[in-house]
């Protein structure tokens, strides 16, 4: 799957290489007996410290998380998460970026990992939970079913893995609640329990990969004191046929508000029991909020990646909404190329670290006396593009299959824009600048966008969330080799190549 973009309006589209395209993950379990099947499980849950006399009252709230780990098909982490405020800073931006975090954690001491169980997938997917999670910012431990093995249990020490991870606790037995699903396992029917007093509870798979300070700022737009249930269908028409295009996909990750999973904590285990011929946990929560009367509060950001191969062409056409989370990491290919999955997605935490809700966000700009039109994914990759590019979306039967309008991917190499990958980020006093390096994988001696062209550097402001626009950006004079833009907040133009005056 690629993206080929290139006006204001298309160019947010993502098209495909329909021959490549692979059917979207089964979410069928495997038969395997439970001992080999069940992949364990973990969860980690961050206390709100604050409120229990952990912290000191002034600054701001850590980040409470609450996750699981197991294997395929896995059942879901929670996710627990104060309605932080928002607050603008005079520092650099490298100060600057999750402050919020930082204050909120500076009284208190790291946990620590004390590893008492683990399984096949755990030494794997927990290199998923380290991009993303960090002991001075965040507190908590993780929950196993069973203890770790005598070798896990050295390994991790003499890698000394603790100093990234929570701390492991074990999980407690569910082996009565009744489970019908052919060919589930006891992991569907964990559920997570609260602990403390929390504002909202995020229910993931362990695979799942979280933005937090994007999902602080996406909740912080409901008030979690009213009844609310945030998340995101599959991508693919088939997964939403199959369990429901209302329901939020349980690996990309949903919210529910303090109020909400309270009130679904009194009926969990009778709807546990009424809806044991599910599969999922998160069709069985759906089906019981639906019991409630909860409707879906559907959010772009959380991405539950039905898809296989190649994902280019989804991230380069990312939504206006922040990037809250990915998932199926594992079956896709690595981000960047040259990299392992998780050396590629700890090379776009790079960017997340300088400015998380400006990733992948996409500008549009051109350059009218080269005819060439550029589209950025911040942080993530450019395509230059040879002349003025607005592309139709495709109308194809295939593009039918996914929840988004996509377009043809071209299958001539000359056709296809010049890509360049994230290759890595700078501060200014002010600025924020990313470097991306050309990626080149095919010959083409008749594609002639921008031939010489190697480097492009591209220079921005720390975004502060706020009203959803698409920001504008200038190219300005640069050398053969290297291209600099500069992103910028739009006034009233056209996001457009405009004829110059006089011609």
């Amino acid at each position: 799957m690629k993206v080929f973009c290139g006006g204001p309006f298309e160019s947010f589209f993502p098209s495909f290489d329909h021959s490549r395209r692979r059917s979207s993950p089964d979410r069928r379990p495997s038969r395997l007996p439970f001992r080999r099947s069940f992949e364990r499980h973990a969860a980690v849950f961050v206390h709100q410290a604050r409120r229990q006399g952990q912290l000191p009252s002034s600054g701001l709230l850590p980040l409470p998380l609450h996750l699981r780990l197991h294997s395929h098909p896995p059942p879901p982490f929670s996710l627990s998460i104060p309605r932080l405020p928002l607050r603008h800073s005079s520092a650099p931006p490298h100060r600057r970026r999750r402050r919020w975090f930082r204050r909120g954690t500076d009284g208190g001491a790291a946990p620590r990992l004390r590893p008492r169980s683990s399984a096949r997938s755990f030494p794997h997917r927990r290199r998923y939970i380290r991009s993303w999670w960090d002991t001075s910012r965040m507190r908590g431990f993780v929950f196993l079913d069973s203890p770790l093995s005598v070798e896990d249990a050295t390994a991790n020490v003499n890698a000394n893995v603790n100093a990234s991870e929570p701390p492991i606790r074990i999980s407690a037995d569910v082996s009565g609640l009744p489970y019908t699903f052919p060919g589930g396992g006891l992991r569907a029917r964990r559920r997570s329990r609260g602990h403390g007093r929390v504002r909202w509870v995020v229910l993931g798979d362990d695979d799942t990969v979280f933005f937090p300070e994007n999902l602080a700022a996406t909740l912080r737009r409901h008030d979690w004191e009213q009844w609310h249930y945030v998340g995101s269908s599959s991508e693919a028409v088939v997964q939403n046929e199959k369990y429901s295009f209302d329901m939020a996909f349980g690996g990309g990750g949903f919210a529910l508000s303090w109020p909400l999973a309270r009130a679904l904590a009194r009926v969990l285990d009778s709807c546990l029991v009424r809806y044991a011929h599910l599969y999922g946990s998160d069709a069985r929560i759906f089906s019981c909020l639906a019991e409630l009367g909860v409707g879906l509060t559907r959010d772009l950001g959380f991405h539950q990646v039905d898809l296989r191969g190649d994902i280019f062409g989804m991230l380069t056409a990312h939504p206006l909404t922040p990037l809250v989370s990915l998932h199926h990491l594992d079956n896709v290919e690595p981000i960047f190329p040259g990299m392992d999955r998780v050396q590629a997605l700890e090379h776009l935490f790079t960017a997340v670290a300088a400015d998380p809700g400006r990733i992948l966000q996409q500008t549009v700009c051109y350059d009218r006396l080269a005819l060439q039109t550029v589209s950025i994914s911040w942080g993530y990759a450019v395509q230059v593009f040879s002349g003025n590019h607005l592309l139709l979306t495709g109308r194809s039967a295939s593009s039918s299959h996914y929840m988004f309008n996509t377009r043809a991917f071209p299958k001539d190499p000359c056709a296809r824009p010049a890509i360049f990958f994230l290759e890595g980020v700078a501060f200014g006093v002010d600025e924020i600048y990313t470097n991306y390096s050309r990626h080149t994988t095919e010959s083409c001696l008749g594609n002639r966008t921008s031939m010489n062209l190697k480097r492009i550097k591209v220079s921005s402001r720390f975004l502060f969330l706020g009203t959803p626009r698409r920001h504008c950006c200038d190219i300005l004079p640069s050398s053969g080799e290297v291209m600099e833009i500069k992103i910028r907040e739009c006034g009233d133009e056209l996001i457009a190549m405009l004829p110059m005056v006089g011609n």
